[in-house]
């Protein structure tokens, strides 16, 4: 399932797992309106006569005790309703009447004519409500729905739109924090432990797929894998949750919710066809809301994110099944810990003695089992400063003392 970007500036996730190492179709939510014309005039028919049913006053009566009955996941849904938003993505329009110009519109390029343009909506996703502080609400969505925007509109959960701003966006985790008045802000979302996530647990999606035409569209499902590594198109590694609920263009920036109405993740891309084009379903990933809040926070702080990195490239060892770890050069006998599978030349890893097969199993002291909880440790750091990691060569422990570098 494609999740439309601007033509001819395609800013989706195109990811590979890590596991099987093959380029797959992982595709980001923001729904595009210049292609979906036949979708949405598309007409219900209503003539068969197998959809109606005709209910007499002598037949069987619905009881209205059971009106009002209701499962786990509907008042989790309660809990973050009001905090699930459409996201808008505005663009203007050029002035030019070139017909050869139309697909321009969606390009990075700058021109006079684009200046006066009208606004309108190229795209839309979905974002949460998940602060209010200071005169403001502030909303997490995914930075490629509202990347190349001219302006960004939400629509709350009531109808109403209104004007946002963008506070800052980091591409490497798809990760964007906008902000509204508070004064419309009736409800926040609470965000629950990732690192607490089991596979078979049961959660929802809650977003705007197709655009705000659905908005608050719930999908239920499990998580598939609390913990996957995927590598995507610019070579960044992520650590996402796997789930099989529905994710569709325009979920992207959404909830993922558990059972208590706590946000453990921000549906970003979905799995739509593997590497030799077969087509897939049933698999939708999210950013641990453990790294959302990470990430959120240092955005509203400081409007951007500089990263400090080791200078290696790296697998979590408990996201492999046994099979494939020998197709993947990995020997360990470690059931956790990070893979160490490039080690960058001249890079600060390098520099510290780290070598590749080496599985990094503690930061500061502090054990690490995914690419998040080494993402979180490191950036609490600077670039510059020195940490210590464990590494385990063989079966023996070294520890070694790495200079942060610059990402």
């Amino acid at each position: 399932m494609e999740n439309k970007q601007p033509k001819k500036n395609n800013n989706s996730l195109l990811a590979k797992t890590a596991i099987v190492g093959v380029v797959a179709g992982l595709i980001g939510g923001g729904v595009s309106y210049y292609g979906l014309d036949q979708i949405n005039n598309a007409q219900v028919n209503t003539n068969d006569s197998s959809a109606q049913t005709a209910i007499s006053s002598n037949s069987s009566k619905v009881s209205k005790q059971s009106a009002k009955t209701s499962g786990t996941m509907t008042s989790a849904y309660r809990r973050v309703k009001g905090a699930v938003v459409s996201v808008i993505n505005l663009k203007r329009q050029s002035t030019s009447s070139d017909s050869s110009d139309f697909y321009s519109l969606f390009g990075n390029s700058k021109d006079d004519s684009k200046d006066s343009g009208k606004l309108e909506t190229y795209s839309e996703g979905s974002g949460v409500v998940y602060m209010k502080s200071n005169g403001k609400g502030y909303i997490v969505t995914n930075n490629h729905v509202v990347s190349g925007s001219d302006a960004v509109e939400v629509m709350l959960n009531n109808g109403k739109t209104v004007k946002a701003k963008i506070v800052g966006k980091d591409a490497t985790t798809d990760l964007a924090v906008l902000s509204i008045d508070a004064k419309y802000v009736t409800q926040t979302a609470e965000f629950g432990d990732s690192k607490a996530l089991q596979a078979g647990q049961t959660v929802i999606a809650v977003g705007s797929p197709l655009g705000s035409e659905y908005a608050s569209t719930v999908t239920q499902g499990i998580i598939s894998a609390p913990s996957r590594t995927i590598t995507t198109s610019s070579s960044n590694q992520q650590t996402v949750i796997q789930t099989d609920a529905a994710i569709n263009p325009g979920n992207s920036g959404g909830a993922l919710v558990n059972s208590a109405g706590q946000v453990i993740g921000i549906n970003s891309m979905k799995l739509a066809q593997s590497g030799d084009g077969t087509s897939v379903e049933g698999m939708g990933f999210a950013i641990p809301s453990n790294e959302v809040v990470n990430i959120v926070n240092q955005l509203v702080k400081k409007g951007k994110i500089t990263r400090p990195q080791l200078g290696v490239r790296v697998i979590a060892l408990n996201g492999i099944p046994e099979g494939y770890r020998s197709r993947l050069g990995i020997h360990s006998s470690l059931k956790n810990g990070i893979y160490v599978a490039e080690v960058s030349k001249n890079g600060s890893a390098a520099q510290a003695g780290m070598k590749v097969k080496d599985v990094i199993t503690k930061v500061d002291g502090k054990t690490v089992s995914d690419v998040a909880s080494l993402h979180t440790i490191l950036y609490n750091h600077k670039v510059g400063d020195t940490v210590n990691v464990t590494v385990n060569r063989n079966g023996k422990d070294i520890n070694l003392k790495v200079k942060l570098q610059a990402d």
